[in-house]
C-alpha cells in the first residue's frame, strides 16, 4: 500500500477508534475469526451486488443487533448496520478487481474474477438465433442455458472443460428445479393441464362439436371465423393466460374446419390476449402495473396516484391500440403479407393438416372421434368454459376483496380495479379451471354420454398431450432465470440509458428499451418491474433539467410510463423464449417456431408505426386524438400495399 493511503487509513482507523454513535452499547471483545464475508454467488461487474458480513459466533448476535459500525469499503465510508448477525453492503467491481473492507473490527481484502456484463446477453442471444434458424425451440432453450451456467462456471474459477460439465447438471439441478419451485409457475402448469383435460373431455363427449356447430353460424367463412376469433379475444380481457388458452382451444376445430392456418389463430390468440389485458382498467395486470408505478415515483415525489398516472399513460398505449386494429384490418380486408400469408395459402388449398404440429403441442382434438351414440350439445362446452371465464372473474373479486377500498369515495370503476389488482390471479386461475373441469365430468357422467372411466381417461389423456409445452414453459422460465443471474437487462438498460438525447425522444429510447429487454428476457412483467424504477425517476428529472414547463414534463412522464408497458408486449410478443408466446402456439396447436416467424413482421409493423406515428410525436405535443386515427390509417395502407389476398375464392394464387 502506498504512503498515502496508508496515512488515510491510519487517520480512518484512529477516528473508529475514539468514538461510536451514541445509540451504540458497548460491544464484546471479537476476533477477526467471528466474521466472515460472503460473496454473491455470481460476481457479474459492472453492477451493484450485496456483499454481507455475518457473524460467527450465535452469541454475539444479540450484541451486535442495529449496531452501526463505520466501515471502510474500498475507499468509501460506510455505516453498516446488523441484523439477526447480518450485515449487507453493495459494491460494484470490475471483470478484474481487488477488494478492501475494513473496520475496527475485521478486515476482509482479496481478488476477484467477475463475469464481464456484456457476456450476459449471449444465453438469450444465442437460444434466440438458434430458435429462429434451426426452428427447433428445445435445443436451443437447452443450448442458452448451457451457455450461461458454462459462462458462470467457468468465472467461478473452473477451467472449461469443467465449466462445461458443471453446467449440464446445473440446468437440471438449479434452474429446472428453482423454476419449478416458483408457484406461480406450478399454478401456470397446473391450470394448463386442467384446461387440456376439459377441453378433451368437452371434445370427447360431443361438446365441442355443438359449438363447432353453433358457431359456424356466424363464422361460416374465413373473414367471420377470424373475426369472431379477434372478438372473443377481446372479450377475456382481464387474464392473458385465461385468453389465450380458452380462445384458442375454442376457436381451434372452428379455424381447422375453414381452412384458416393454425398460424393465424396463434396470431389472433397472441396479439389480443395482452394488449387487451395491459390497458383494460379491470385486469390481473393492473395491481402489478400500479406497484411498479408506485416504485418509479417514489423518489420523485409525485403527489398523484399510481392509478392516476396509469390512466393518464392510456393516451399514449399505442402499440397495444394499433395490435388490435392491425388484426381488424386484416381480417376485414382478408390480406396478409410476409411468411403469414404462405402459411394461409397453404391452409386455404391443403388444410390444416397434422404437418402443423410438427413440435408435438397438438391437443389431437380432430383425431377424436365422438361416440356415435352421443349427440352433440354445445352446452357441455360453452358452461364448463363460462365457469373458467366467471369462475377467474369472481375469484379475482374474491381474493382482492377489501371493505376499506369500497368504503372510500372513488368511482365503481377505480374500486373494482384496486380490487382486481389486489387479487391473487393464480388462485383465481386455478378454482376456475379445477371448477370447470368438474362441472364438465358431472355434466358428461349425468347424460350417461361416457362412462366414468372414459372420463377420466379422457382427461389424463389431455393432461398428456400439455407434456411439450410445459417442457418449453419450464425452460424457457430457467432461462429468464439465467439471464436475472447474469443481470443481462441491466446490460440493456445501461447501454440505452448512456444514450444522450433530447428528453422528446426518451418515450421513444423507453420503447425499444422495453422492446429489447422483453425480447431477450421474454417477460413482459420482468420488463416492466425493471424498468419502470430506472426510467420513471430519469424521464421526469431530464425533462426537469432541460427547462420543460409542468404540462411538458407530465407529456413526456405518462407517454414514458406508456412506453415501458408497450414495448413490453411487443418484445414478448416477438421472442421466442416469451411464455405468452409459448402458451398461445400451445393453445393453438401451432408449431412454435412457426408462430413467432410468422407473428414477427406483423407485430414489427405495427411497433414500426406505434413508435413513429404515435409515441414521437406525441412526446413533441401532437394530440393523441390525431396520432390514433393517423396510425390506422397508415396500418390500413400497410394491409392494402402489402398484403395479399387471402379470401376464399381469389388470392393464394402461389405460395412462393
Amino acid at each position: 500500500m502506498k504512503l498515502r493511503s496508508g496515512i488515510i487509513f491510519f487517520l480512518f482507523l484512529m477516528l473508529s477508534f475514539s468514538g461510536k454513535p451514541a445509540s451504540a452499547q458497548e460491544l464484546p471483545e471479537t476476533s477477526q475469526e467471528d466474521f466472515q464475508l460472503e460473496l454473491p454467488d455470481i460476481l457479474v461487474a459492472g453492477v451493484n451486488q450485496d456483499y454481507k458480513i455475518i457473524l460467527t459466533d450465535p452469541d454475539l448476535v444479540g450484541h451486535f443487533e442495529q449496531q452501526k459500525i463505520l466501515t471502510n469499503i474500498n475507499g468509501r465510508t460506510e455505516e453498516l448496520v446488523f441484523e439477526n448477525g447480518v450485515a449487507t453492503f453493495n459494491l460494484k467491481l470490475k471483470p478484474k478487481d481487488e477488494y478492501e473492507i475494513r473496520s475496527q473490527l475485521f478486515a476482509f481484502e482479496g481478488e476477484t474474477k467477475s463475469i464481464p456484463l456484456w457476456m450476459s446477453v449471449l444465453p438469450p442471444l444465442i437460444a434466440i438465433l438458434m430458435a429462429l434458424v434451426l426452428k427447433e425451440v428445445f435445443s436451443a432453450l437447452f443450448t442458452g442455458i448451457l451457455v450461461g451456467t458454462t459462462i458462470i462456471y467457468h468465472y467461478a474459477g473452473n477451467n472449461l472443460f469443467i465449466s462445461v460439465f458443471k453446467g449440464i447438471f446445473a440446468i437440471a439441478e438449479d434452474y429446472l428445479i428453482e423454476a419449478l419451485f416458483d408457484t406461480g409457475h406450478l399454478s401456470i402448469i397446473v391450470f394448463s393441464m386442467l384446461i387440456g383435460g376439459m377441453v378433451n373431455l368437452i371434445t370427447r363427449n360431443g361438446g365441442m362439436k355443438g359449438v363447432v356447430s353453433k358457431l359456424s353460424k356466424y363464422a361460416n367463412n374465413t373473414q367471420s371465423g377470424q373475426f369472431v376469433t379477434w372478438l372473443l379475444g377481446v372479450a377475456i380481457f382481464f387474464d392473458d393466460y385465461a385468453n389465450t388458452l380458452v380462445v384458442g382451444n375454442t376457436m381451434r376445430p372452428v379455424t381447422d374446419r375453414l381452412k384458416i392456418s393454425r398460424q393465424k389463430l396463434a396470431y389472433i390468440v397472441d396479439s389480443t390476449a395482452a394488449p387487451i389485458a395491459a390497458i383494460a382498467f379491470v385486469t390481473t395486470w393492473i395491481g402489478a402495473e400500479l406497484s411498479y408505478i408506485h416504485d418509479g415515483i417514489a423518489s420523485i415525489g409525485l403527489s398523484m396516484s399510481p392509478y392516476t398516472i396509469f390512466l393518464n399513460s392510456l393516451a399514449y398505449s399505442f402499440y397495444p391500440i394499433f395490435a388490435l386494429l392491425f388484426i381488424v384490418f386484416l381480417v376485414w380486408k382478408q390480406r396478409d403479407f410476409g411468411p403469414m400469408y404462405k402459411a394461409e395459402c397453404h391452409a386455404r388449398k391443403h388444410g390444416v393438416s397434422a404437418e402443423d404440429d410438427a413440435d408435438g403441442f397438438s391437443n389431437k382434438l380432430n383425431e377424436l372421434e365422438v361416440p356415435e351414440h352421443i349427440r352433440p350439445k354445445a352446452y357441455n362446452a360453452i358452461i364448463p368454459v363460462a365457469i373458467i371465464i366467471l369462475g377467474t372473474l369472481a375469484g379475482l373479486l374474491y381474493t382482492g376483496w377489501d371493505d376499506a377500498v369500497w368504503q372510500q369515495d372513488v368511482s365503481f370503476t377505480k374500486k373494482l380495479s384496486a380490487t382486481i389488482g389486489a387479487a391473487d390471479s393464480y388462485k383465481a386461475l386455478l378454482w376456475s379451471s379445477l371448477s370447470g373441469v368438474l362441472v364438465a365430468i358431472l355434466m358428461t357422467l349425468s347424460q350417461k354420454l361416457l362412462s366414468l372411466k372414459d372420463s377420466v381417461d379422457s382427461l389424463i389423456n389431455g393432461f398428456r398431450t400439455m407434456l411439450t409445452a410445459i417442457i418449453i414453459l419450464v425452460m424457457a422460465w430457467s432461462i429468464a432465470t439465467v439471464t436475472e443471474h447474469m443481470h443481462t437487462a441491466d446490460f440493456i438498460s445501461k447501454i440505452l440509458v448512456e444514450v444522450q438525447m433530447t428528453p422528446y425522444l426518451v418515450p421513444a429510447l423507453t420503447f425499444v428499451m422495453a422492446a429489447l429487454v422483453a425480447f431477450s428476457t421474454g417477460s413482459s412483467w420482468g420488463t416492466m418491474a425493471i424498468l419502470y424504477p430506472l426510467i420513471l425517476p430519469a424521464s421526469w428529472l431530464i425533462a426537469q433539467e432541460n427547462g420543460l414547463d409542468t404540462t411538458q414534463s407530465y407529456n413526456i412522464f405518462f407517454n414514458v410510463v406508456s412506453s415501458v408497458l408497450a414495448g413490453s408486449v411487443l418484445g414478448d410478443h416477438c421472442s421466442p423464449i416469451s411464455d405468452t408466446t409459448i402458451l398461445s402456439s400451445l393453445a393453438s396447436s401451432c408449431n412454435h417456431i412457426e408462430h413467432v416467424r410468422t407473428q414477427l413482421p406483423y407485430a414489427l409493423a405495427v411497433g414500426g408505426v406505434a413508435i413513429f406515428v404515435g409515441t414521437i410525436p406525441s412526446a413533441y405535443g401532437v394530440s393523441s386524438w390525431l396520432l390514433f386515427p393517423a396510425g390506422a390509417l397508415i396500418l390500413y395502407l400497410i394491409v392494402i400495399v402489402a398484403g395479399k389476398n387471402t379470401g376464399e375464392n381469389v388470392g393464394c394464387k402461389s405460395e412462393s
